[in-house]
């Protein structure tokens, strides 16, 4: 079951006083801000504010993922006790707030988490974005434009609780949105939509584009972690499983140390999967103890074999199998020399791995301990990018990658080559 992550916030300048909320909706593997929402409502106190924030933000989810399970984080203590059940509500004014706010989303899948204040900075931010705008006379409108919030702003263009005409307005406003660029980057007719879109005009209808529907039911979501540093790693040499499976050396241990405490605070992990080279199962035993989670064995996402090139440096290639190399270079289905595999024999295995994980794990969040070739190889066919674009960019040891994949076979690169864990 796919996990949203809603940060939400109010405030009152006089309490009572001219109030505002704001709410952020999170992919927590990724960080991705997926929807935003805040208003100005007029004099009111902080705490009814807050509570407005909550259901806005809960909404919000509703609307992204129903079947989500949605993990509520604020710094009012009062709402996240009270809506938590461990307090009395005995405001009349809260009582109908809690109430709405337990309506909108089923109670049973959220959690609640009280969180300090500067770490809500980015609600907090809308919010008082909120408030400025009331103060101005105007709405809050957002900087950052995602598919809801085009068609939440969409005129209307039916009789009022119309659901048919809203749900035809919000298909056209996600279809306006696909292809925008950012952050989020889509693969060929993805369906992602990135939180650095251009936001949509005040004024007018979003045209549609034509084309089918794309799904935006929960996706299955690949966190990709290369393993940590060998003592190959840091010599550049050709390391794939037809070597001799090289251990982590003590800098690979720290790191998958460090990658298993990330992803431990995120939380959002519920399958681990890896490939059977040594180096990747220390990898993902390192994070599968820290999660208690277990590992299972994928064939499909081994390294390469670099035939007689493994152990050697790209140079002592070069000088050694110059016409082989260049071959290489020159063409996927090109193989190392001595019976090493082609970039095209990989590509087929690693899809086909693709493609049985993703079947087996729709709607959950699943790490792929791997390696070099085949973490670039899931990003490459994600963003529907040519072979050539494997010696394009880098990928670190123990880095993290992430991309998500929809039920119609689109797919969303939402992370590549996060190493931030690695600088704590």
């Amino acid at each position: 079951m796919r996990e949203l992550v809603v940060e939400a916030d109010g405030g009152s300048r006089g309490n009572p006083g001219p109030a505002g909320y704001g709410a952020v909706v999170l992919d927590p593997a990724t960080g991705e801000i997926l929807a935003e929402a805040a208003e100005y409502i007029g004099v009111a106190t902080n705490n009814v504010a807050e509570y407005k924030g909550l259901i806005a933000g809960l909404r919000a989810a509703l609307d992204l993922a129903p079947d989500a399970t949605v993990r509520v984080r604020m710094d009012s203590k009062l709402v996240v006790e009270q809506m938590s059940g461990r307090w009395k509500i005995k405001h009349p004014d809260m009582k109908p707030l809690a109430a709405e706010a337990s309506r909108a989303f089923p109670r049973d899948r959220v959690s609640y988490e009280w969180i300090p204040r500067e770490r809500n900075k980015h609600a907090d931010r809308l919010a008082n974005e909120a408030m400025d705008a009331g103060k101005r006379g105007e709405q809050w409108v957002p900087r950052d434009t995602s598919a809801a919030q085009v068609a939440a702003a969409l005129p209307p263009s039916g009789p009022p609780g119309d659901a048919a005409a809203g749900a035809a307005r919000a298909r056209a406003a996600l279809s306006a949105a696909i292809g925008a660029s950012g952050t989020g980057v889509s693969g060929t007719g993805a369906a992602a939509v990135s939180e650095s879109a251009p936001a949509a005009p005040a004024q007018g209808p979003v045209p549609a584009v034509a084309g089918p529907v794309p799904d935006m039911a929960a996706p299955a979501t690949f966190v990709l972690l290369r393993h940590g540093e060998t003592a190959l790693t840091p010599e550049k040499r050709f390391s794939g499983s037809g070597g001799s499976d090289p251990e982590l050396s003590e800098a690979g241990r720290r790191q998958a140390a460090a990658v298993a405490e990330a992803l431990a605070a995120r939380g959002t992990i519920q399958h681990i999967v890896c490939s059977p080279l040594t180096r990747c199962r220390q990898t993902a035993d390192a994070v599968a103890a820290r999660l208690g989670l277990d590992v299972v064995i994928e064939q499909g996402l081994r390294e390469t074999d670099f035939g007689a090139w493994e152990g050697l440096t790209f140079a002592e290639v070069r000088a050694r199998y110059p016409e082989d190399m260049d071959a290489w270079l020159a063409s996927p289905t090109a193989a190392p020399t001595g019976g090493g595999e082609s970039f095209a024999s990989v590509t087929r295995r690693v899809a086909a791995a693709r493609d049985r994980l993703a079947a087996a794990h729709a709607g959950r969040t699943v790490l792929v301990v791997s390696h070099v070739t085949p973490i670039k190889t899931l990003v490459r066919l994600a963003l529907g990018a040519p072979p050539p674009s494997l010696f394009k960019f880098d990928l670190s040891a123990a880095s993290l990658s992430a991309v998500a994949y929809y039920a119609d076979g689109n797919a969303s690169v939402r992370l590549l080559n996060d190493t931030s864990h690695l600088r704590r």
